[in-house]
């Protein structure tokens, strides 16, 4: 019985191998070696928890032909020894059968060897959860002495991800990623709080911190406002505002706006870089090298899309402003996409800050509001129309009256239509910017930085019965 490359090989072995195996023009083999640990809980109590660990390896073959190069992709897990050669070839019989690809670049040259490169993958374990899960307890019994229950998960995980290709690249990351999602609800049901957090290593997570926040907005909640569909003001915290301005980074392909398709196409021709888009002194970045959100600074492209091509595998991404100071700056470009349009080249961020906002916290926003709807979270969000950008999407675990400076009640959920780029434009306020988890982007995108907004007149389109 073969040995899986995963456990008998070392993952930038298994990439030297499969270069080795290569008869094509071209190759690039990415090993992603992952690991992770999960804690769950109900009602107070530990459910489950577990560890796994896993390998999953992309080969992309590139094959040149007299109308140009094509690609072919193939990515399986637990891959074994025996397994290696075949994946390659299937590999290059995927790209000798494909047509000329239309994102078709030399594949990227020139990138020192990460030191590395050869070392071991990093992983998770447990024991990132050792100051943690006491704490957790704790908040456990606090929450079942306060009549309330608490629900929730923590999941943890570690990616070592070895790039390596045909004309030389050996590049290595290693990308920690954590989240903590927190329910409290009244023993009825009827009462229901929302808050997450992302972090690296679960060192900068307070649960009993949580569970008062929760707390707090369980007791809000004891009045009930019944309030019909229609225009308020309204204070977007910043996890709201980072699953809205994730949608838009997603939605912002150079490409796509130069060919007339998006909410950044300019009307006659041409991309809307340049124009105004707030007039809030507001900046939207990424950098790899953000503090407490670091990521990868090299492309590591599994497939090719709109803003992402296999032939860009290991190109630098460096710090980069999205919007500056209220102007569009820069959109998603590949290589490809850049020499279409003239756009300077601009990989997707693996975060994604907004920042220029004020220094005050959401509470104090809360005091400075005369009357307007206080928000936790967006759920469900999905795109109504690419031209505008609108989305539309429901609230979730609370949506609170602030009246005088003062939340005095719950009002019902919400749908929503709206569209990010034009609440950027009617935001009237942002405060201080801080680490968040969005809701509904959770699942693929943790790093994020964002203030939360004040819009004078948010569209809460129709009345929704969630909880």
């Amino acid at each position: 019985m073969s040995a899986p490359v995963s456990k008998a090989s070392k993952p930038h072995e298994t990439v030297e191998r499969a270069l080795a195996l290569s008869r094509a023009d071209g190759l690039v083999v990415i090993a992603d070696e992952r690991s992770d640990t999960n804690l769950r809980w109900a009602r107070n109590a530990l459910t489950t928890n577990g560890v796994t660990r896993g390998r999953t390896l992309t080969v992309i073959a590139t094959v040149d032909g007299r109308e140009g190069t094509a690609s072919g992709v193939v990515s399986r897990a637990a891959v074994t020894a025996d397994e290696l050669e075949p994946l390659v070839r299937a590999a290059e019989a995927a790209a000798r059968g494909a047509g000329p690809a239309e994102d078709a670049r030399p594949l990227v040259t020139g990138v020192p060897v990460a030191p590395d490169f050869t070392d071991a993958p990093a992983e998770t374990s447990s024991a990132v959860f050792a100051e943690f899960a006491p704490a957790l307890g704790e908040s456990f019994a606090r929450a079942r002495a306060g009549g309330r229950e608490l629900y929730g998960f923590a999941h943890h995980e570690m990616v070592s991800t070895y790039l390596g290709t045909s004309t030389g690249l050996r590049l290595r990351y290693d990308q920690p990623s954590g989240t903590l999602e927190l329910n409290a609800k009244s023993p009825d049901g009827t009462r229901s709080a929302w808050a997450g957090r992302a972090t690296r290593d679960f060192k900068d997570v307070d649960p009993a911190a949580l569970d008062a926040e929760l707390a707090t907005r369980l007791g809000w909640a004891e009045r009930r406002v019944e309030l019909p569909a229609g225009r308020y003001e309204t204070l977007l915290p910043p996890t709201a505002v980072a699953d809205l301005l994730i949608y838009q980074h997603w939605s912002a392909s150079g490409r796509d706006a130069a060919e007339g398709r998006t909410v950044f196409s300019r009307p006659g021709g041409g991309t809307r870089v340049g124009d105004r888009l707030s007039e809030l002194p507001l900046t939207l970045r990424s950098d790899p090298d953000e503090p407490g959100l670091e990521c990868a600074p090299f492309v590591v492209a599994h497939s090719s899309g709109g803003d992402r091509s296999v032939f860009d595998n290991g190109l630098a991404s460096g710090a980069i402003d999205w919007i500056g100071n209220g102007e569009l700056k820069h959109l998603t470009t590949t290589r490809h996409g850049a020499a279409l349009t003239g756009l300077p080249v601009a990989p997707g961020g693996g975060n994604l800050i907004l920042d220029g906002g004020s220094d005050r916290s959401l509470e104090e926003m809360v005091a400075a509001t005369e009357r307007g709807l206080l928000l936790t979270c967006l759920w469900y969000i999905r795109e109504v129309d690419p031209a505008t950008l609108l989305l539309t999407g429901l609230t979730r675990d609370g949506v609170y009256l602030v009246e005088n400076g003062e939340v005095t009640g719950a009002v019902n959920n919400f749908r929503f239509n709206e569209s990010p780029v034009s609440l950027l434009g009617r935001a009237v306020e942002a405060g201080r910017t801080e680490k968040t988890l969005p809701r509904e982007w959770g699942d693929w995108f943790t790093r994020a930085a964002m203030p939360a907004l004040r819009v004078p007149d948010f569209h809460m389109s129709s009345v929704s019965q969630g909880v």
